[in-house]
Order: structure tokens, then C-alpha cells, then sequence
């Protein structure tokens, strides 16, 4: 199978590498010349405009079918406005980044009534996808993911993609993985604090390395976090400021519209918004309440 591949950055251009080691001949685009040529030293074929990759994708056998890996937003909007003139009905689209899935529902909807696929998959790995596979949960029509099988095959290590349901659901199951993860790794990051702080002189590492072998909490964060900590034990030079990718925060607030309560997912998006903010008022308003009715007195900063 041929697919083409817009979005070459550091997760795209690895996903390519991945589809050609096994066998899936791949044209590329991205707007960086840099990002073109290094996947064509591995082995792609690549374009230097989305007319030329609609062009080089014609002539095989069944539709057409390109992946888009691009940041969530407005960006995936204005790639498939330009894209979409240059193809034709039956061929598909998948949009394999963080998209929102109400964002996806609603452009499988326009798509659909020009009679062009869309597939909205979830994807997981990160930088080890290359080497590990990708963890794929997509949305579409039947159709669609069975002519995609060969790619989601490729991409993804044994048993480790779900055609989850229709157009928006891939997306969904995503978010929701996400907003498990905020809270996983927030009960890690809480719990090796705590030994931190304790008055024993606990091997940070070699606790993480232990709980690897057989434990309950076991898991690939858990060997992430056993590397971190056995490169950097101390946390030196790692400024106490963690970002959101927005899968949180849309996961909370699926939550508040579906009943569900989240509280886990949502004190762990809130330690995240927390660690940007070192010149906190809340803080220091806090400080303020406990000084006038306790008489604690406030620390002054410097």
C-alpha cells in the first residue's frame, strides 16, 4: 500500500520511518525542506507541494489515502482546505493527531457530504513509537479502516490498535487514555516526593527499579520513570513547570457534560496549571487569611 504523510516533525517523521520498515511505501510532505529530506534518506518518496503528493498518490489500485500529523486546531482545518480540492470522492483522510472529537465529528461530517473518508485516530508512543510501535485508537466507516489496515499493521506493535467506532470516537478514546495518564503521573510525581521528603535517605531510583518487578503499579511510566531518575536522581536543572497538551482539560470537561465525575484527572490538571505559576496571588492570599486569624505570620519573599 502507498499512503501519503503531511506533518514530518518529530513524532510524523518517525511514524514514517516505522510504516517504511515494514513494507509501506510512504510520499511525503512538510513545509520544512529539512524534515523532506531526512525521511527521504529512509526511504520516502517526497513532495514539494500537496498538489504534486495528490498527483505521485494516484494510479495505484482503491483510494487514495492520506495521513495528516499536525498540531490539534486550526492548523488541521486549514491543511484539509487545501487538501480536500485535490482529491476525490472515496479517497480517505486521517487525522492521527490530538484533534478534539467533537472537532472531528464535525469535520467527518462535512467531508462525508463530499463523499471523502475520514478517519480520526488516536495515536500513543511518543518518542519510542519507532522502535515500540504506536498505540492506535481510530474512528470511521468499516470500509475505511479495513483499507487502512496494512498502515495501522505497520504502525502498531501486536494487538495494539482498536477501530473503536465511528468518526469521533478514536479522538474520544484518546483524550480519555490522556486524562488517565495526567492522573497517573501525577500519583507517581506525588508519591516519590513524599519519599523525598521523609526522614529516610530512600534511593529514589533503585525504589522505582524494584516496583518495575512484579508490583501492582507496575507500568511504562513507572520504566520512564526509573530512567529519569537514574539519570538525574536530583531533578537538577528541570524547571518545576509542566505543560498540558488541552486532552486534560477537554477530558474534565466531558465529565461536567456527561456527569461523570473525574476528580483524580481533574486535581492532576490543576497540579499542572499549579507548577506555572511561582508568583502566585491564591498563595499568598492564602498565607495572608492564615496569618490574620492565626497569627502565623507571612515569610516574606526576597
Amino acid at each position: 500500500m502507498k499512503i501519503g504523510f503531511i506533518g514530518l516533525g518529530r513524532m510524523g517523521g518517525n511514524m514514517v520511518r516505522r510504516l517504511l520498515s515494514r513494507g509501506v511505501s510512504v510520499v511525503a510532505w512538510d513545509p520544512d525542506q529539512a524534515a523532506r529530506a531526512a525521511v527521504e534518506t529512509a526511504g520516502a518518496a517526497t513532495a514539494d507541494s500537496l498538489e504534486a503528493l495528490a498527483g505521485m498518490l494516484s494510479g495505484q489500485d482503491g483510494p487514495r489515502a492520506v495521513w495528516l500529523m499536525v498540531p490539534a486546531g486550526k492548523i488541521v482545518d486549514d491543511s484539509l482546505a487545501a487538501l480536500v480540492p485535490l482529491l476525490v470522492k472515496g479517497d480517505i483522510i486521517i487525522d492521527g493527531g490530538n484533534s478534539n472529537w467533537k472537532d472531528s465529528r464535525r469535520r467527518g461530517e462535512e467531508l462525508a457530504a463530499r463523499g471523502i473518508e475520514f478517519v480520526d485516530c488516536g495515536t500513543s508512543g511518543g518518542v519510542w513509537g519507532l522502535e515500540n510501535g504506536y498505540c492506535l485508537m481510530y474512528g470511521g466507516s468499516r470500509e475505511a479502516v479495513e483499507i487502512l489496515r496494512p498502515v495501522f499493521d505497520g504502525l502498531a506493535p501486536d494487538k495494539g490498535h482498536l477501530h473503536c467506532g465511528p468518526v469521533g470516537s478514536g479522538h474520544f478514546v484518546k483524550m480519555v487514555h490522556n486524562g488517565i495518564e495526567y492522573g497517573m503521573m501525577q500519583a507517581y510525581a506525588e508519591g516519590f516526593e513524599l519519599m523525598e521528603k521523609s526522614p529516610f535517605e530512600i534511593d529514589a531510583a533503585a525504589v522505582a527499579s524494584v516496583w518495575r518487578e512484579g508490583s501492582v503499579v507496575r507500568s511504562w511510566l513507572l520504566d520512564l520513570v526509573a530512567r529519569a531518575l537514574a539519570e538525574n536522581p536530583e531533578m537538577e536543572g528541570i524547571a518545576p513547570w509542566v505543560a498540558d497538551s488541552g486532552e486534560g482539560r477537554w477530558t474534565v470537561e466531558a465529565g461536567v457534560e456527561f456527569g461523570v465525575p473525574v476528580p483524580v484527572i481533574s486535581q492532576a490538571l490543576f497540579a499542572r496549571f499549579a507548577s506555572r505559576n511561582d508568583d502566585s496571588y491564591a498563595l499568598k492570599l492564602l498565607a495572608a487569611m492564615r496569618d490574620q486569624f492565626g497569627g502565623h505570620g507571612t515569610r516574606k519573599t526576597p
